[in-house]
């Protein structure tokens, strides 16, 4: 296994961590949350860094630096929207909405369309 090999479980751990460092919570459907950490999973092996797994990049981390997990635009999402673009961080106050039934919602895109089109 190579030293930049990253399990599923490892990035379990790396969400725990920022979900500590940055007060925020885990989208607490498990099944949902495990697609979006095999997803970072996946491209960490594939690329060498947490690319988000919900927004399309070439792989590069200088050219996709924004959307390194957690992405640029995390914060100020969840600020106004309550989650992250993914859906894999949340506020307090999402979480309570989560836990009683609501799903993920379709928040606008903060990166810029020419990021998008790389």
């Amino acid at each position: 296994m190579n030293a930049k090999h990253k399990e599923p479980s490892d990035v379990d751990q790396f969400v725990t961590a920022v979900c500590k460092h940055r007060s925020w919570h885990r989208n607490p459907d498990s099944d949902f949350t495990q697609l979006i950490v095999n997803g970072l999973s996946t491209n960490y092996n594939r690329f060498g860094f947490f690319q988000c797994p919900c927004r399309d990049g070439d792989g590069d981390r200088k050219a996709d630096s924004d959307i390194v997990c957690p992405c640029a635009y995390a914060q100020a999402d969840i600020d106004e929207h309550g989650q992250c673009f993914c859906c894999l961080f949340v506020s307090e106050s999402r979480l309570e909405e989560l836990r009683i039934g609501d799903s993920p919602k379709d928040i606008p895109e903060r990166r810029p369309v020419e990021k998008q089109d790389q």
